[in-house]
């Protein structure tokens, strides 16, 4: 496996562990503790981000779509669902990665689109639309 494979890889399973898994503690061994966040949703650091998840409806799912590497940085395209009445959210997330940590994010978010509310006619996020309050 080349470097840009297991960078993708390691981000994948980052994010699989904190999101769906919510295991705090084996997440500390993905995410740097001077991690720095960008996204103005979430407080500074590591423990921010943790404690966001740990507010968050135990209903939250992230899924990835697509993975791009280059170099230290990894950008996944996904969704997360299960947000309550909140609707979904596609997400572009970009992390920059040092000696095998997460040391740097930035996303951008959006809410999903129903086939109601897409001009375009195409779902977001996969090959089907969401139902009004989650994913399809």
């Amino acid at each position: 496996m080349n470097e840009h494979e297991e960078n993708k890889a390691l981000v994948v399973e980052a994010f699989d562990t904190l999101f769906n898994q919510r295991d705090y503690v084996a997440a500390e061994a993905f995410w740097s503790p001077n991690y720095i966040q960008h996204s103005a949703h979430i407080a500074p650091g590591r423990d921010g981000l943790f404690d966001l998840i740990k507010s968050a409806p135990s209903t939250l799912r992230y899924d990835h779509q697509l993975v791009v590497a280059d170099g230290d940085y990894v950008i996944l395209h996904g969704r997360f669902s299960g947000r309550g009445d909140q609707p979904n959210w596609i997400a572009a997330d970009i992390v920059r990665l040092d000696g095998g940590l997460l040391v740097e994010h930035w996303d951008v978010l959006q809410d999903e689109a129903t086939q109601a509310q897409s001009t375009s006619g195409l779902p977001m996020f996969g090959d089907a639309f969401p139902t009004a309050k989650g994913p399809s």
